[in-house]
């Protein structure tokens, strides 16, 4: 397979993002606090990280642990004041209490966002029904990827769904990227890629030291020389 396939990993600060960058990451995810598995990151903490990288920046926006949307008029502040330092690419995804996408506050905060591109994150893992999730979801403006493990479980238990869901690539709903992350390995990757699979997320196994050191660029490397041999 010919096309470079995608390595997004996550980034807290500009150590993480100038190492992953270093390492051959296509594009990073900024995130701040992961023991909350990843929250919107302050304003100064993107500026700082697009001065001192030239790859794409998706930035979060998440105020709580977990996937009710919470608190709209600050995520839609948020994403405000994002776009207004230069932010142009997005993460998100939120579900109401039955497991349904929570389409008041996507669509309050896309209309704050103004059709930049944006992938919707781990809450189609925690869908009442992906299938319906997806084809409800794909008339929203600039939503250009699902990141997925296809199971709340992780990779390990939802690759029979990731590799299924990519062979419908191009049905309605299913024209957005697959970008698989969550419990992935690189044992993972051959098969994936086989399937048509081009982009992949990681976040720990970017930091062999944990979640207490900064990303790694051998360990980045070592995914990206793997990503472009599969």
């Amino acid at each position: 397979m010919s096309k470079r396939a995608v390595l997004e990993v996550i980034a807290l600060d500009v150590e993480d993002a100038v190492a992953a960058e270093t390492g051959g990451a296509d594009r990073l995810e900024l995130v701040t606090d992961m023991a909350a598995d990843g929250l919107t990151p302050p304003v100064a903490a993107f500026a700082g990280i697009r001065a001192a990288v030239d790859i794409s920046l998706r930035v979060m926006l998440r105020l709580a642990d977990g996937f009710d949307a919470g608190d709209v008029r600050a995520l839609v502040r948020a994403a405000r004041e994002l776009r207004a330092a230069g932010a142009d690419e997005f993460v998100l995804g939120f579900l109401d209490e039955t497991g349904e996408p929570d389409l008041p506050a996507l669509e309050s905060v896309l209309a704050e966002l103004d059709g930049c591109r944006w992938t919707f994150h781990r809450a189609i893992d925690r869908a009442a029904d992906r299938d319906a999730l997806r084809k409800r979801l794909c008339d929203l403006p600039g939503l250009d990827t699902y990141l997925t493990a296809g199971s709340a479980a992780g990779v390990d238990e939802g690759l029979p769904t990731l590799l299924a869901e990519a062979a419908r690539r191009g049905e309605p709903g299913y024209e957005p990227r697959l970008l698989v992350g969550g419990g992935l390995r690189l044992d993972h990757v051959p098969r994936l890629r086989a399937a048509g699979v081009d982009a992949f997320h990681i976040g720990g196994a970017a930091r062999p030291g944990g979640w207490d050191v900064p990303v790694s660029a051998a360990a980045v490397r070592e995914w990206r020389t793997a990503l472009d041999a599969a």
